[in-house]
């Protein structure tokens, strides 16, 4: 509908009511603070979950190093299991090759401790260890206290001590004394050159007035 003015006036406009801002203010607050706690949010999301992350992976790491060492672990048990095998083996092998070379020299020794000694001979002769056991026989008790005297100068013997000595009752028309003697071997000898042969080269020969010597 088309409205016609015809006083030629024109027509006051309306006036607008004015915004009451007192009443939006705390709305504006209240979204601006929604606003920045989302955001500080958000910040705080994606900060833990990258150290989330990271503690993840570093986790990952360490299982992996732990793997790897207990690999290694595994492989040192395995190599000194093998070398404690082979100390035994090489130690056995020492002490064999020990006894063996202790065992000539020991008889080397003997052989020239009863071929210093006159008249006197022996009978038996025990080892156990380190410890020796010798019987024989004598003319006289003066060549049994030489042969001890004499093992004790060797330096090959230790605690060289006579246990029983006495009169043979079952020889007939010759004095004879059997003896038996106990002694120990001196563990730093073993596996050296016996003392007494370098000894036995430089000593007297026995005068040939003198009854040989035996040896048991």
């Amino acid at each position: 509908m088309i409205r016609i003015n015809l006083l030629g006036q024109h027509r006051p406009k309306s006036a607008r009511r004015p915004v009451d801002t007192g009443a939006a203010l705390p709305l504006l607050f209240i979204v601006a603070g929604l606003v920045l706690g989302l955001l500080f949010l958000s910040y705080m999301y994606f900060s833990w979950q990258s150290q989330l992350t990271a503690e993840n992976n570093r986790i990952k790491t360490l299982r992996a190093e732990k793997t790897e060492l207990q690999g290694i672990k595994q492989q040192v048990d395995a190599f000194e299991a093998q070398k404690k095998i082979l100390q035994q083996r090489v130690s056995t092998i020492e002490q064999l090759q020990r006894d063996r070379t202790g065992g000539q020299e020991l008889l080397d020794m003997i052989a020239n401790t009863v071929s210093r000694t006159e008249n006197l001979w022996l009978t038996s002769m025990t080892r156990k260890g380190n410890a020796l056991s010798l019987e024989g026989s004598s003319a006289s008790i003066n060549s049994v206290a030489n042969f001890i005297t004499a093992m004790k100068r060797s330096g090959y013997f230790q605690k060289v001590e006579i246990k029983e000595s006495k009169q043979d009752d079952k020889a007939s028309g010759v004095q004879t004394f059997v003896f038996q003697i106990s002694a120990d071997i001196a563990p730093a000898t073993v596996g050296q050159p016996a003392a007494g042969q370098a000894k036995s080269a430089s000593a007297p020969k026995p005068s040939s007035s003198s009854a040989p010597a035996k040896k048991g």
